[in-house]
């Protein structure tokens, strides 16, 4: 027993240094007027193997962190509400598309301009169409916010929607050029399967969760176990990047009448472990490799304010969008958690080297803070 307690002793002082320095600096972000996200992102950067000082066990960590990215994308899946969206803001249902349309449009051929093959190009270009759910929900619920409930609605509509349009399409770009031992037909089969099985799980899970409503615990330990089986299920058995799985594994019970409690019990674990997510993004952050991967960075914040940010803008006008254009092209304004997961397939892949991966990793941190900060600058709504 001894031996045990001395092996994972480590992982313990390594979760509760992290997390004690994440909530210091989290803690700081805010008083400074950032998301909490900036303080989680630049607590990775000091616990880093790059940085002097404490250095964490990236291996452990990164376990904690699959955990976290899993549910805080099953939870996402789980939020979103198509039937309100194409009630009160029908503009979203095709503004959304045609955005992450346009960004692949306008980004892929930049990158390919870079002798980045096709296949990281797309990724790449999608990354930088969808945004950071997380932000964008710290963004509505901030204290300092200067949005209208019309601008945060539909924000929230707006990010959930890249998500969904942003699964479909990195489904088929992974099918269809990734590297894999599959052949096209077997990989297309695979995403079929996937969806099957999560068609029966979304008939299977509201019957047992309506059993066991009352009983808390139980409740709670079938809610987080759903989300990281289906998720876990669908790389290991199917092939389906596993955050991409946990967000299609929210969607599963998405319209259960038990949907809202669900997301209530696993709220708290998705909180803990997405610190450790974005702690191992910041990790990953190489300053040795800066004066390679900041002119890449900027490329991308480029591509962020041509090809999102200002289209955004034009299609809420068009569509007449009950809310402020301005800060709805802001608040999406940043590259975040589904950019950092595909731009690591990409990475893991060769389709993108260390310093445009770690471009992608400054990108991140710096549109977080300019999208927070910029939707701020305009309380007034802009008519549409």
């Amino acid at each position: 027993m001894a031996s045990v307690v001395i092996d994972t002793a480590p992982l313990v002082l390594d979760v509760g240094i992290v997390l004690l320095a994440a909530a210091t600096m989290g803690f700081v972000a805010r008083k400074v007027g950032l998301p909490a996200v900036v303080g989680y992102l630049f607590t990775g950067l000091l616990v880093s193997p790059f940085t002097p000082g404490y250095v964490a066990s990236y291996d452990q960590l990164a376990l904690l962190a699959d955990i976290g990215v899993v549910l805080l994308l099953f939870e996402v899946g789980i939020e979103i509400d198509l039937r309100r969206i194409s009630r009160e803001q029908k503009a979203i249902l095709w503004g959304v598309p045609a955005q992450v349309a346009i960004g692949i449009a306008i980004g892929t051929p930049v990158f390919l301009l870079l002798d980045i093959s096709l296949f990281g190009a797309l990724l790449l270009s999608l990354s930088i169409a969808m945004s950071s759910s997380v932000v964008i929900v710290n963004i509505t619920r901030s204290r300092r916010r200067k949005t209208d409930t019309d601008t945060e609605e539909a924000l929230l509509g707006w990010a959930v929607m890249q998500d969904v349009t942003g699964v479909a399409v990195a489904a088929i770009v992974l099918a269809i050029f990734g590297k894999s031992d599959k052949s096209l037909p077997l990989a297309l089969g695979g995403i079929f399967g996937f969806v099957i099985v999560a068609f029966i799980a979304a008939k299977l899970i509201p019957k047992i969760l309506r059993l066991v409503r009352w009983e808390k615990d139980l409740f709670l330990i079938f809610s987080v176990a759903v989300g990281l089986t289906l998720a876990a299920l669908g790389t290991v058995v199917f092939g389906i990047p596993m955050a991409l799985a946990g967000f299609v594994a929210g969607l599963t019970i998405n319209q259960s009448r038990d949907t809202d409690e669900v997301r209530k019990a696993i709220l708290p674990f998705r909180d803990l472990f997405a610190v450790l997510f974005f702690v191992i993004i910041g990790s990953l952050i190489e300053p040795s490799q800066f004066s390679k991967a900041y002119p890449f960075a900027l490329l991308i914040m480029g591509i962020v304010i041509f090809a999102k940010c200002l289209p955004v803008v034009l299609l809420a006008k068009i569509g007449k969008l009950k809310a402020n254009s301005f800060q709805l092209g802001a608040g999406v304004g940043q590259v975040g958690e589904f950019s950092f997961v595909l731009g690591s397939i990409a990475y893991s892949q060769d389709a993108i080297d260390r310093a445009q991966f770690v471009g992608v990793l400054l990108a991140v941190v710096i549109t977080i803070i300019a999208s927070v900060l910029l939707v701020r600058l305009r309380p007034t709504r802009i008519p549409n």
